[in-house]
């Protein structure tokens, strides 16, 4: 069980959400999100981003987002990559959001960013240009942008939150692949759990529905060639799935030292209670069918929030409709959780918003606070044909009203490795 002093898990202090911000597809901001994943509705379409009809998979779910409507000026708009603007504009919401505006102390407060991608749109474009569309191999620097660099660097997109909220704290990037965006929330967490900042601005970015990524994952034949459903295209745990469809997106949290979010008389979304990372060590792409590692990573974050398998009310699940993670995931759901695994509900919103690489376990775990906070679980679109292998309940089409104060949110990426966050909600510590 969850204590209600304001120390945490191993003697660390306690870490709470106060604050959510979100850019995704279907929807800029919280609200609008909330409401596609509730609705059951589906953001994946044929792509728009660029002419896409040399390519194997054709379809992504696209943010339709304007950096103008959003609030960015032009020097912004024309300095930053795209995945910048994301992080920008959600970490801008979550600061709203919490009501921490003016109450931050720079010293004690830290910003930390996840990616998988870092600003591969602009690193694309910009090299088109300084080559001449690929004609010539010793580039011409003399027709470079003068924010090539920060391109190339993605931590410029963690120094740009920061100058957002005049952060002085500890300030970095976090990039472990399509974990990124639960290992950010962690290790921010960690860092307020050591005393090295009272508050941190974390969550993770990715915009890179772009040529070479769509190239690199045709390459594997990873993503979904359902190009005439685009639609209907990401189906987690069906029998008919064939691979992802990518996303991009944006999910950015305030998270707060318990004490601190009580004294200024916060709404607090949920705790962060427990959460551990494998790796596999056997395949850059390759899982085991038995997910013995994913559930080492799920009994793990358990351990750590002390919570046992049977108060588990819901898992978030990675869920990318390929053939082989569903199968994965739902072995480690088995080994881990053991009978409970069978009553628990289930659900993949990758089968709404698409597969945004290192951001979407943000968006992820964002989906999973706001299940905590309005009892309600999102449903795994496009199921219509549950794979017989996959016999867990994984709540499809439509949503689910259920009273929900502990939610697992687990993710799996290229390299093997394997991320669990638990979540509690304040009906389960509250003092």
């Amino acid at each position: 069980m969850l204590r209600k002093n304001e120390e945490g898990p191993r003697g660390g202090r306690r870490v709470v959400v106060t604050g959510i911000g979100v850019v995704a597809p279907g929807g800029i901001g919280t609200k609008q999100y909330w409401d596609l994943l509730t609705a059951g509705r589906t953001a994946t379409r044929t792509i728009t981003a660029f002419d896409a009809t040399q390519f194997r998979s054709r379809v992504a779910a696209e943010c339709d987002f304007n950096p103008v409507e959003a609030g960015l000026t032009q020097r912004q708009i024309r300095r930053w990559d795209r995945t910048t603007q994301f992080a920008y504009v959600a970490a801008r919401e979550a600061l709203v959001d919490s009501g921490i505006v003016g109450e931050l102390h720079p010293e004690r407060t830290g910003v930390m960013v996840g990616t998988a991608c870092g600003m591969t749109i602009s690193l694309d474009h910009e090299y088109a240009v300084v080559s001449d569309e690929g004609r010539i191999w010793q580039v011409d620097e003399a027709h470079a942008m003068p924010y090539l660099y920060d391109y190339f660097v993605p931590s410029s997109m963690a120094a740009e939150v920061a100058g957002l909220v005049g952060a002085e704290g500890p300030v970095g990037i976090v990039s472990t692949g399509c974990t990124s965006g639960i290992d950010v929330v962690t290790h921010a967490v960690d860092l307020i759990r050591d005393g090295e900042a009272d508050v941190m601005i974390a969550g993770a970015s990715d915009a890179a529905i772009s040529p070479i990524t769509v190239a690199c994952f045709d390459a594997i034949k990873a993503t979904t060639p359902r190009n005439d459903e685009p639609e209907t295209a990401s189906r987690p745990f069906d029998r008919t799935r064939n691979g992802f469809a990518l996303g991009e997106g944006s999910a950015v949290f305030v998270l707060e030292e318990f004490g601190h979010a009580r004294r200024r008389g916060a709404h607090v979304y949920a705790e962060i209670a427990g959460y551990a990372s494998r790796c596999n060590a056997f395949s850059m792409t390759g899982l085991r069918p038995d997910g013995v590692e994913l559930a080492a990573a799920i009994t793990g974050a358990l351990d750590l929030a002390r919570v046992d398998r049977s108060e588990i009310d819901y898992i978030n699940a990675h869920g990318s409709a390929t053939k082989q993670n569903d199968l994965h995931e739902t072995g480690a759901y088995k080994r881990s959780l053991g009978e409970h695994a069978y009553t628990t509900p289930v659900s993949s919103i990758k089968s709404m918003i698409g597969h945004s690489l290192g951001a979407i376990c943000s968006l992820e775990v964002a989906a999973s606070v706001l299940a905590i906070e309005h009892s309600v679980i999102p449903p795994t679109a496009n199921l219509r044909e549950p794979d017989p292998e996959c016999d867990l309940d994984y709540v499809p089409l439509v949503a689910r009203e259920q009273r929900t104060d502990v939610v697992l949110s687990v993710a799996s990426g290229f390299g093997g490795f394997q991320s669990a966050i638990v979540l509690a909600g304040p009906g389960r510590w509250a003092a």
